[in-house]
């Protein structure tokens, strides 16, 4: 039986870069979402209760360590931070509604359709959508050329779509009651928690013409092995966490019968599953200098979070 993973002691100065880093999308999030004294002022204030009400910040703080371990400066990154994590608000909203999971809380406060209703919610977070398209569009440094930039809008509509987290939601949705199989399972959750991270990793790489396809190639496995942990490590929290650490409903996907990595595998063999995919993680890195020791810790910490 594998051990649990034990993963290393974060090193010095982790937290703070996470903080530092946190710091720099809230700052950038909050210069290009609009007003709520703006009209309509109903719209507005709903987009921003959801994108600056809290969160880890997850997947922005990847598209900075991702560019910062190839060389890219920081201030090249906004853009695509503010669209990943612009795209991710927008999911939330739309999967807490009554048609979807139906949930009423989110980061510890009632979601968007409890704190406002259901037309505006729907509105923001379609209006949060065409947001994240606008920051790359309007960020004059994260590109290096007019198609550059469109591939890195071509990576991001695909995340979000179809092929991304709209797909794999409508495959989550059509799975309640159902019974997946492992490969089923991960192609779900590669479509709908997956694609973004793996979009959060790639993006500034795809804005930056001097990244080789080999360093390319190594960063893409990194983001797919992290992608399945954060899920993975998601289901074992949502059948062992508890509301009030979590803030969100604890065992919501249980109470609606949705296939998991926890109810197919159970606990143990979810947390095998974990730790495969932290070790193909770190192992992605092995030819990255200390530049990428951040990815490394982000790695670390997706299996050890609580929330």
């Amino acid at each position: 039986m594998t051990e649990p993973l034990t993963a290393p002691a974060p090193k010095p100065g982790f937290k703070d870069q996470i903080d530092s880093l946190q710091a720099e999308v809230e700052q950038a999030l909050d210069r290009i979402l609009p007003s709520e004294k703006t009209a309509p002022t109903a719209l507005h204030q709903a987009m921003r209760y959801s994108v600056m009400g809290g969160g880890k910040r997850i997947r922005p703080v990847l598209v900075y360590a991702s560019g910062l371990a190839m060389g890219i400066p920081l201030s090249h990154m906004h853009g695509p931070a503010c669209a990943v994590e612009l795209i991710h608000a927008y999911s939330l909203i739309h999967d807490d509604l009554p048609a979807m999971d139906n949930d009423d809380l989110r980061r510890g406060r009632p979601t968007c359709h409890k704190a406002f209703d259901e037309a505006t919610a729907i509105l923001a977070g379609d209006a949060l959508q065409a947001l994240a398209f606008e920051a790359i569009l309007e960020d004059p440094l994260c590109a290096d050329d007019d198609r550059s930039r469109i591939e890195m809008m071509r990576l991001l509509a695909r995340a979000a779509g179809h092929a991304g987290m709209a797909g794999g939601q409508a495959i989550d949705l059509a799975a309640v009651n159902q019974q997946l199989d492992l490969e089923q399972l991960e192609r779900m959750h590669r479509m709908k928690t997956g694609a973004l991270i793996e979009a959060s990793v790639m993006l500034p790489l795809t804005g930056h013409l001097h990244v080789r396809q080999q360093e390319r190639d190594s960063l893409g496995r990194y983001a797919r092995h992290i992608g399945l942990a954060f899920q993975i490590q998601d289901d074992i929290l949502d059948a062992i966490g508890d509301t009030e650490t979590l803030g969100k409903t604890q065992g919501s996907d249980m109470a609606q019968n949705k296939p998991t990595y926890f109810s197919l595998l159970g606990l143990q063999g979810a947390r095998n599953k974990l730790n495969e995919a932290h070790r193909e993680a770190i192992q992605s890195l092995r030819d990255f200098d200390e530049k990428a020791d951040l990815l490394r810790q982000i790695a670390d910490y997706i299996v050890e979070r609580t929330h």
